[in-house]
């Protein structure tokens, strides 16, 4: 099984300060140890591209897109939020990150691969459609799904978003559109502090108090996820691939391990067979602790392309 790994230098370049958790390092540690782990000779590496604006617009208001690019200064840091902020390269990293994405369906859908993993920053999935906020400028998973549905002409994709924030840029954009099914777990209360109450059939969103392991963790997305994806049938599926719930991830206090990320995955892969050809975008969300970040994307891309039984 053949998987995508899609990246670009550019996204090294992003920085938004010396002391800041999101930094180029998180990126440099998933490569080493996918060499490490023996895993790149099975992976087909390619350079993202630029996103354009076209595409930004199907999720993004084009006065944000506009305020963004106008945002982007040539010298220093700009602040967007008081823990988000832009370098003179930040915007071109966005632009592959959300690049990235995009090549990865057209891969998918083409089969020239089986599935595909963004190793990009920023991250995208606390961006909403007019707001930047969460280290996020554009919502990278949502570029893509958009594109997926207005270009390719998919009418049922569903977003499994395991990181340990709540993905409130990607509901806000999909809040009324039933042609995507939404599962996000997270830590409950916890930035962005919604998610909790969210009453929707088509947004699934799992709250987990501090201190919850993988037991708690599977059981709920047995009980909530599994049946709900398989009676969605979806056509394509996408990971908002977070790894800060990571046991030893300091931003969070949750106690996920590199098992519980393969679990998950490998859960998601068997649908992903059974009803949408095994067509599967993952893209990198948050991870902190950097060590743990390598080992934990090295477990979820090996499920990523695990044999299934259909």
């Amino acid at each position: 099984m053949s998987i995508a790994l899609i990246s670009h230098p550019d996204c090294l370049l992003h920085d938004m300060g010396e002391s800041h958790p999101e930094q180029a390092a998180r990126l440099q540690v998933i490569f080493e140890e996918l060499v490490r782990a023996g895993l790149m000779d099975g992976l087909k590496p390619y350079l993202a591209p630029l996103a354009t604006r076209e595409q930004l617009l199907r999720a993004h208001s084009p006065d944000y897109v506009d305020a963004i690019f106008a945002a982007s200064p040539k010298t220093g840091l700009v602040s967007l939020d008081p823990d988000t902020f832009m370098n003179s390269h930040s915007l071109t990293a966005a632009l592959r990150a959300a690049g990235a994405a995009i090549l990865a369906v057209r891969l998918v859908i083409s089969g020239e691969v089986n599935s595909a993993f963004c190793n990009v920053r920023p991250p995208g999935h606390h961006a909403e459609r007019a707001k930047a906020m969460g280290f996020c400028f554009f919502n990278n998973v949502a570029v893509a799904v958009m594109h997926a549905l207005d270009h390719f002409k998919l009418k049922r994709i569903a977003i499994i978003d395991f990181d340990v924030h709540h993905g409130n840029g990607t509901e806000n954009i999909f809040r009324q559109d039933e042609r995507v099914l939404y599962c996000s777990s997270f830590q409950h209360p916890f930035y962005p502090f919604d998610g909790a109450d969210t009453v929707s059939p088509h947004i699934l969103n799992i709250p987990l108090p501090a201190g919850a392991d993988g037991k708690v963790f599977r059981e709920k997305i047995v009980e909530y996820w599994l049946p709900r994806i398989a009676l969605f049938e979806p056509e394509m599926i996408f990971f908002s691939a977070g790894f800060d719930a990571y046991l030893f991830d300091e931003m969070s206090d949750l106690l996920l391990t590199e098992d519980d990320y393969a679990w998950v995955t490998a859960e998601i892969r068997k649908l992903a067979d059974t009803y949408a050809h095994g067509r599967m975008v993952s893209v990198l969300e948050g991870g902190y602790e950097l060590e743990g970040l390598g080992r934990c994307v090295a477990a979820h891309i090996r499920a990523l392309g695990a044999t299934t039984d259909k």
